[in-house]
């Protein structure tokens, strides 16, 4: 922790950034900006006006979407992106979960960061947050009004999604991979051992993060909901945020190619990676059947959390 407040020390001094011009959408019009409601103590208090002609600089983020891995983390960051408001940081931080970049302190997080617009919100996301257990403490420590985003699924579906990945992956590389029965299982009963699972054991990640946050901090967003029919759920996630309503139906179409729903913006399609909606590996019936068995407790008790319930098996 004094290396963090260490850096917080550094980045004081330093003069303030030099202005970038910032990405353009389709037709050049930034939109209507937005003030942010939730601005971080760290944040640049420069308004990028006074010398510079296109007034941008770089925010610590205002959101954070922190997970959940094979949640649907990247198709709702994307979705957010539509807002002419937000700005979202290319890659995945891995900040505050990564000893190796949180050493290297505030200053370094800052310049992952998008140039911005004065009244625009920035946004990063990174998976992996939601099941750090010293993530909660370091990002309250830089700001305790953060707003954050958590995306979950089906945990039965996030586990086999947080497999086919690894399969993949795996397969990519030419190596050896294990069938996902014998992670799923060990000597007839689940195996707590496998960390798939322990990714869905959502109500005990849920638990350490309510201890630095309240509950009106963080927004859970239904995943299975969002890749079925986006428009009702990216509307909740603008009411959230407290953005001007921006985005509309007419932002999503559906790819019968890919069977998923995909962007148009400013009359530019897009679509989510290849990667994205690969079929799942065949599991017997009796171990699927098993797991929906053993997630049905951790499930009611992450509903009593969150004070809503899910369409889970």
């Amino acid at each position: 922790m004094a290396a963090f407040f260490f850096g917080l020390l550094l980045f004081a001094m330093q003069p303030p950034p030099i202005p970038s011009r910032p990405a353009e959408r389709g037709d050049g019009d930034q939109g209507p900006p937005l003030s942010p409601t939730a601005s971080s103590p760290l944040a640049l208090n420069d308004t990028g006006a006074t010398g510079h002609p296109n007034g941008t600089f770089k925010q610590l983020p205002h959101i954070i979407i922190i997970g959940v891995r094979k949640g649907g983390t990247r198709a709702l960051i994307e979705m957010l992106s539509l807002h002419s408001a937000v700005a979202a940081a290319e890659n995945e931080v891995h900040f505050f979960d990564w000893e190796s970049h949180f050493q290297k302190g505030i200053p370094w997080y800052l310049s992952q960061m998008p140039f911005t617009l004065p009244d625009q919100l920035t946004v990063e996301k990174t998976p992996a947050y939601f099941t750090s257990s010293k993530v909660p403490e370091r990002i309250h420590d830089m700001n305790p009004g953060i707003k954050l985003l958590l995306i979950l699924r089906d945990p039965t579906e996030r586990v086999l999604s947080d497999y086919t990945q690894v399969f993949y992956n795996r397969l990519q590389k030419h190596k050896r991979y294990q069938p996902i029965e014998s992670l799923l299982v060990k000597d007839g009963e689940i195996n707590l051992g496998y960390k798939a699972l322990n990714r869905s054991l959502y109500h005990l990640h849920l638990q350490n993060w309510l201890r630095y946050f309240p509950l009106e901090s963080i927004h859970v967003v239904d995943g299975d909901k969002l890749i079925r029919d986006p428009f009702p759920e990216m509307k909740r996630v603008e009411r959230f945020l407290n953005l001007e309503p921006q985005i509309n139906a007419s932002n999503f179409y559906f790819n019968k190619t890919k069977g998923f729903y995909c962007l148009r913006d400013h009359g530019r399609e897009r679509c989510l990676h290849d990667s994205k909606g690969r079929a799942h590996p065949h599991v017997a019936p009796a171990i699927l059947h098993k797991l929906y068995r053993f997630f049905h407790e951790p499930n009611r008790k992450f509903f009593e959390l969150v004070g809503r319930t899910f369409n889970w098996n």
